[in-house]
């Protein structure tokens, strides 16, 4: 259901390269975080944690995803799971933490709420679809 609500070119099968998911993992850059409603998988977040190429000092997170199915989004439970995800990535020696944002989910306000700031905007554009 993640992929058939945010994805924008559903047309490119997802097929997870799990051998790469496995390295990251394998060599500490992999962080899982799920959230449950007893004992039901209804949310997860994936971060990538490493030093950053460009600040070879600062441990830095980058979101891969973060889903929530529709029952986990009531209240402040969004919210919450990030606060917690944060915590976790703290823990871990993470000095800044980064979220990309879909544009048909747009939970910016959300992270805007919780002191994150906008930094980029990343566009995407088909290379295999023009004449």
């Amino acid at each position: 259901s993640h992929y058939e609500e945010v994805e924008q070119f559903q047309d490119i099968p997802l097929d997870p390269n799990w051998e790469t998911y496995a390295k990251l993992e394998k060599i500490g850059y992999l962080r899982i975080y799920t959230i449950r409603d007893k004992g039901r998988l209804c949310g997860y977040c994936i971060f990538i944690v490493s030093n950053n190429p460009h600040y070879k000092n600062s441990i830095q997170s980058s979101q891969d995803v973060l889903f929530l199915s529709e029952d986990c989004r009531k209240g402040t439970e969004a919210w919450k799971f990030i606060k917690w995800c944060d915590g976790k990535l703290k823990e871990d020696g993470v000095q800044v933490a980064y979220h990309h944002v879909k544009k048909v989910r747009d939970f910016g306000p959300i992270l805007e709420r919780m002191g994150y700031e906008m930094i980029e905007k990343i566009y995407a554009r088909r290379l295999d679809k023009e004449g």
